[in-house]
């Protein structure tokens, strides 16, 4: 099966408010708890796809690449003004968490005390001139 990756990368360069310009673009990356191949197939690989995009909807993340891979996620995304890196990963992990455990009930015969992520994870800014170093690094997991 090949690797899926989102793009959403768009025409507009910065995001604009009301007295300043800017883009806030970070590569977060997360893995499953003892870095088991929890997303080996379709079904929970997307069914985590799903989870990721809806939260990143609900909290106006723009998501430009995503992979999930069998035993961890990769994201770029394009955090709202005011959000940082740990706030958009404890949403991310504790959402995504929370709705695999309701979506897929026998995740918990893996994971019984209901910690799906690993408490570690990785953020870096990313810079439009970094942009597609960073998107072929992703879509080449």
């Amino acid at each position: 099966m090949e690797t899926q990756i989102v793009l959403n990368h768009g025409s507009e360069i910065y995001g604009r408010r009301n007295h300043n310009v800017g883009v806030a673009m970070w590569h977060l990356q997360w893995c499953t708890k003892y870095r088991y191949n929890m997303f080996r197939q379709d079904k929970l690989k997307i069914s985590c796809e799903v989870a990721v995009k809806e939260c990143c909807l609900r909290h106006n993340i723009k998501i430009i690449a995503l992979n999930v891979q069998p035993n961890h996620v990769h994201l770029v995304a394009e955090l709202p003004r005011g959000m940082t890196d740990i706030k958009a990963l404890q949403l991310l992990k504790g959402f995504t968490s929370f709705l695999l455990f309701r979506l897929v009930p026998d995740i918990r015969k893996r994971y019984p005390k209901g910690h799906l992520w690993s408490p570690g994870s990785f953020s870096a800014t990313v810079g439009y001139a970094e942009l597609s170093t960073v998107l072929e690094y992703i879509k080449n997991q």
